[in-house]
């Protein structure tokens, strides 16, 4: 995830998240998000064009758990959605503009 401001999205991303950053490797702050998949968070002047871009979809079985979290925290999200095979799902965006969504199968 291309950001405009390290610090502030970190904290972010921790609420997002609702743990630290599993690894830091220089500037770069890496989330695991599953066995062999990482989300990386990173403000580099290089990728500045690419900030606001991104658009990632999570899996996940602790749907309205996480919307809660997020709540309490002051992360708001888009309305959710049932789709017809009975998926819920919610785009929640960062400071950027970066989209990351939940999706839980029925």
């Amino acid at each position: 995830m291309c950001v405009r401001d390290t610090a502030a999205a970190i904290t972010w991303y921790e609420v997002f998240f609702g743990r630290p950053a599993d690894e830091v490797i220089g500037d770069e702050h890496l989330w695991q998000v599953g066995e062999n998949a990482w989300l990386v968070v990173d403000d580099r002047s290089m990728r500045a064009d690419r900030v606001g871009g991104s658009m990632v979809t999570f899996g996940v079985t602790d749907f309205d758990e996480i919307l809660a979290r997020l709540a309490a925290n002051g992360i708001e999200h888009a309305p959710v959605e049932t789709y017809g095979n009975g998926v819920r799902h919610v785009d929640i965006l960062d400071p950027d503009g970066n989209s990351l969504s939940l999706a839980q199968a029925p």
